[in-house]
């Protein structure tokens, strides 16, 4: 596993860097505007509905694959897969027509506030109707990326969002010299792409294609069955965006805009420590939970906890120390404003503290997953939608932006610990105290940087500019907490340490 999360990690950083750099691209050009909202309202809408289906399979799909290989073999097994594309195919087309037919309404449901704002509901109308298309290769992608996770292949899923931000940021370019419309086109040829890498690597590892439309299949009835709370798990988790791009929508022109690009920051961190422990501990832990292998399963898990908490907590202390500086670093140019960077540094803020809980719901998710156990956190994730809902109506009046993405945080904290309860219930012996001492000494060696960031910060910006500052302090920060984590002594900095070691060792 080790060895696994060390490629995916790698690879993800330059993956995300490269996003990072995309939403950077699209500051510069487009800023926080009428043209950025409808573009932004048109890349959700595809994504929320077929996020809907995508999580319920990539999340079911694994455990019932590796069941199918364990009792029937390979050839089933691709026939299964077979059955599954060819289904979502299906579903996809109907949600095209649905939306080609409907998209005004539909845009008036994400983003009402553009009843106010002609120019941005007809450019949302016109990307929409283009990037729509681009959910029959997001169902593809959603499939032959878990097929790859079983196959213990993780390299080629990671690198997926390299080719997919690069064909994004020419669209930007091209786009902001041309016709705006290019936007939405670059959103469906980056899927296209990614479907085009996806399949040949698929076939390398014998996957092998047949034509079968079977809805009454027992494994899809099976899959139906566990992933339908999934989707509803899923579903509730998306009106949590309809929620906040809705109500930002009725705050000034650019808001939208704004809590997108503090999103993406935030996303930023859990893309590039989170999800690569998350993806490589999944189909580890679905094998050991089919084999009954509960020690096992209990020491992945503390230690993916404990990993991803060396680096979240810091990430989390830094984003709210430096949430302007940060955001004009990497932002403030181009037609990105000030007004643009003082709304983007108050969400981060917000959004920052909830950057543990996220991450700690994903881990956590999963194992209940690995037990086939989809309804506990379908019923947890409607717990925190309705909180949401209620803190979203009570904070953005006092905050305005800021209080949308402190009730996303604060959700989170609450449906998080929900399922940290229900988890120790499921599994006794969970060993929970010994890993909370650890996350204590990390939040200790977290809060000491934080004083030594903010210290430093302040001294460097008195004779030097705000962007070196920031850039001197994080990495002094840095530098202050390894040594700290070092010298308090936790076994998981061992093995990043032996992870980077490998890595360079190979290069």
């Amino acid at each position: 596993m080790k060895k696994n999360v060390a490629i995916v990690m790698v690879i993800t950083i330059f993956s995300k860097f490269f996003g990072f750099f995309r939403e950077v691209a699209l500051s510069y050009y487009y800023g926080a505007g009428p043209v950025t909202d409808a573009y932004l309202t048109a890349m959700v809408i595809p994504g929320v509905l077929f996020t809907l289906v995508g999580t319920g399979l990539s999340t079911t799909f694994i455990p019932i694959f590796n069941k199918i290989m364990t009792k029937e073999g390979e050839k089933e097994a691709n026939v299964f897969t077979s059955n599954i594309i060819n289904i979502v195919l299906v579903f996809a087309t109907i949600i095209v027509l649905l939306v080609m037919l409907f998209t005004k309404p539909v845009i008036m449901l994400f983003a009402p506030g553009f009843i106010k704002s002609p120019e941005s509901l007809s450019l949302a109308i016109q990307f929409t109707r283009i990037s729509i298309f681009g959910v029959y290769f997001s169902g593809i992608i959603y499939i032959f990326n878990s097929f790859l996770q079983t196959k213990n292949s993780f390299l080629i899923p990671a690198m997926l969002g390299i080719p997919m931000n690069f064909v994004t940021i020419i669209s930007y370019v091209i786009a902001s010299k041309t016709s705006d419309n290019i936007l939405a086109y670059g959103i469906v040829i980056s899927m296209v792409l990614q479907v085009l890498i996806l399949i040949p690597a698929a076939i390398k590892l014998h996957f092998k294609y047949t034509f079968k439309l079977d809805f009454k299949d027992k494994y899809i009835r099976q899959m139906l069955f566990l992933a339908i709370p999934v989707f509803i798990g899923s579903s509730v988790n998306q009106l949590n965006t309809i929620v906040d791009k809705n109500m930002a929508s009725r705050l000034q022109t650019g808001t939208i805009s704004a809590l997108n690009y503090s999103n993406k920051l935030n996303g930023f961190i859990q893309g590039l420590f989170v999800m690569p422990i998350a993806t490589v501990m999944y189909p580890t832990i679905s094998k050991m939970a089919i084999d009954k292998n509960e020690k096992g399963l209990k020491n992945t898990i503390n230690k993916s906890v404990i990993l991803i908490s060396l680096f979240v907590i810091p990430a989390t202390i830094g984003a709210m120390l430096l949430s302007k500086p940060i955001v004009d670093l990497l932002f403030l140019r181009g037609e990105f404003t000030q007004a643009a960077s003082l709304m983007t540094s108050k969400a981060l803020f917000y959004y920052s503290i909830g950057m543990l809980f996220f991450a700690l719901s994903m881990i956590f998710g999963r194992v209940f997953y690995s037990y086939n156990d989809t309804k506990t956190p379908m019923v947890i994730g409607i717990i925190g939608v309705v909180i949401n809902i209620v803190l979203n109506i009570l904070l953005i009046g006092p905050l305005g932006i800021g209080g949308l993405a402190l009730a996303t945080s604060l959700s989170s904290a609450a449906s998080t610990s929900i399922l940290i309860l229900r988890l120790r219930k499921k599994i006794p012996s969970f060993g929970f105290k010994e890993v909370l001492g650890k996350m204590i000494k990390i939040t200790l060696a977290s809060l000491i940087m934080g004083a030594e960031v903010y210290l430093s910060f302040n001294y460097f910006n008195s004779f030097m500019s705000q962007n070196l500052s920031a850039i001197l302090s994080i990495a002094t920060g840095g530098i202050v907490y390894l040594g700290i984590i070092l010298v308090i002594g936790i076994d998981e900095v061992k093995d990043v340490i032996e992870m980077a070691k490998a890595r360079i060792g190979k290069k």
